[in-house]
């Protein structure tokens, strides 16, 4: 029986306790999954009750991956190169593993006859989920990637973070009301709340016009899982763009931590199909 949750604020839009509990049965595992909406100055007791109370791991959402390292015994690879974590196995002796599976579900989602070595791509934003953009992007291949922000001098840590990370990739960051032409990027990746359900859910991060100037071959990831078709993702069907929705690297980023909990892989197709029934 395992004993498992999620803890970040707010969480009333979350749908990971669905995806989980369906994940779980494909795999032939009882379990719970706790939805604990838990704000920054609660993390310390949140943490203290995850230990004390059987829990067996949890995922970790906004506004607590990056802060939720620093209570960790141990970190994966993906954990130490984006710098915050997403999931946290809880040891026998209440140790805490931290693990990134964000990077993991955001490259699964990219399609594997999709070249971009060598490419460039464009990332609206730099949170958090930009960081996990730019690994799956850099162990694609990318020769380059631009930032698109509100704020240019807001993103600075994490520009100087990645361009530490991936010396061989060119990082620039430009103001996104400024944006200039996306005509030779081969990528653009939505990695802001805009568009989401509750959050802007009527706009895009681009404007039509520059969607328009996009090369026919350009791919639009939209890490926005809910709606399951935002706006960006409907406008660039509507070109005739290769498209991403955000739900698959959720059910991806989730699959890998039921692995990660249980040591089994759980039927993904099972876990997208409670989650369109959620959304």
């Amino acid at each position: 029986m395992y004993k498992l949750g999620i803890i970040g604020y707010p969480l009333g839009h979350s749908i990971s306790a669905v995806i989980q509990k369906a994940g779980l049965e494909t795999i032939g595992e009882n379990g719970t999954y706790d939805v604990l909406e838990t704000p920054p100055e609660d993390l310390i007791t949140r943490i203290k009750y995850l230990k004390t109370n059987g829990y067996n791991g949890f995922n970790v959402t906004i506004p607590l991956k990056v802060p939720m390292s620093l209570f960790l015994d141990d970190i994966d690879d993906y954990a130490n190169i984006a710098g915050c974590v997403n999931t946290v196995k809880i040891g026998e002796n209440k140790s805490f593993f931290g693990y990134n599976t964000d990077i993991y579900g955001f490259k699964k989602a990219i399609p594997s006859e999709i070249d971009l070595k060598g490419k460039n791509a464009s990332i609206l934003g730099t949170g958090g989920a930009s960081r996990a953009a730019v690994v799956g992007l850099a162990e694609r291949g990318v020769g380059s990637i631009d930032f698109y922000t509100r704020n240019i001098i807001n993103s600075r840590q994490t520009l100087e973070y990645v361009r530490a990370k991936f010396p061989h990739i060119e990082f620039n960051v430009y103001q996104i009301q400024n944006i200039r032409s996306l005509s030779g990027t081969s990528i653009v990746v939505n990695a802001t709340p805009i568009g989401m359900k509750g959050y802007m859910a009527d706009q895009m991060p681009l404007e039509r016009a520059d969607l328009d100037k996009l090369n026919s071959d350009c791919v639009v990831y939209d890490i926005v899982y809910n709606p399951n078709k935002t706006i960006l993702i409907q406008e660039a069907q509507k070109r005739g763009l290769k498209t991403i929705g955000g739900l698959d690297m959720l059910i991806y980023q989730a699959e890998r931590a039921l692995e990660i909990w249980t040591g089994k892989k759980p039927d993904t197709n099972v876990m997208k199909i409670a989650a369109l029934e959620a959304l």
